[in-house]
């Protein structure tokens, strides 16, 4: 198999893998040039070498963007680096305790029509009870005062359970957005590098192309050199 020296590394590359500097993006060239100041537009490196330069050239530009890169925008780098998807890197939701389980079935429950008619069936029938069939000599005689005891209790209790199921509503919320912005963030840098390749593969293709035209512009000159000489000749 034919290979090549990388003018970085001074490793062997596939031939395939070989790329010309003067077909890199400036920026990217630049990048190189600073950690190895002999590469000239001459020299040649390998695909992949070229691709971990276009890591840190976007790392370089999310560190002007944001300021400086957090463990969100590391973890996405990774993923790109490693050419893994996204969701392998995002943590599963922790499990639930006992207590946050009960929370979340009485918020549930304490907001759906199921609660509201058994609750209102329930008043019916206490205060039917107490007013009609016991004629106010029940167990709770009007002005019901059990009874309002009775929801002052579960009103106090089923408040501070509904806002502990809020809260962590609201942090099932704040982890939807993060990996909302991780995976927008990949996205977008999924982007930019497809179009460094598509930029990079126009000028490579712009480059044979011009290659190509030379080596033919050459054969036109001796095709035509050589039929001078025969014309002379004759």
């Amino acid at each position: 198999m034919e290979t090549f020296k990388s003018s970085l590394s001074n490793l062997s590359f596939p031939i395939t893998e070989k790329v010309a500097a003067k077909t890199i993006r400036s920026a990217i060239l630049e990048l190189i040039q600073q950690e190895y100041p002999n590469f000239a537009t001459e020299s040649f490196l390998s695909v992949s070498e070229l691709n971990e330069y276009r890591q840190k050239y976007i790392s370089t530009c999310l560190l002007k963007e944001v300021g400086e890169l957090g463990e969100l925008e590391k973890t996405v780098l990774a993923t790109l680096s490693e050419s893994q998807t996204i969701t392998n890197r995002i943590e599963d939701a922790p499990l639930l305790t006992l207590g946050q389980k009960v929370a979340d079935k009485i918020a549930t429950f304490g907001g759906s029509w199921t609660f509201i008619i058994s609750f209102i069936t329930f008043l019916v029938i206490w205060i039917s009870a107490n007013a009609f069939i016991y004629h106010n000599r029940g167990f709770d005689p009007y002005p019901f005062i059990l009874l309002n005891l009775i929801l002052s209790c579960i009103a106090a209790l089923q408040a501070p359970v509904i806002m502990m199921s809020q809260n962590r509503q609201e942090e099932k919320d704040r982890e939807r957005a993060k990996k909302d912005y991780m995976i927008n963030l990949k996205s977008e840098l999924e982007i930019r590098i497809l179009h460094e390749k598509i930029d990079h593969l126009i000028m490579h293709q712009q480059q044979e192309l011009l290659e190509i035209q030379q080596i033919q512009t050459e054969m036109l000159n001796d095709i035509l050199q050589h039929t001078k000489a025969i014309y002379h000749k004759n």
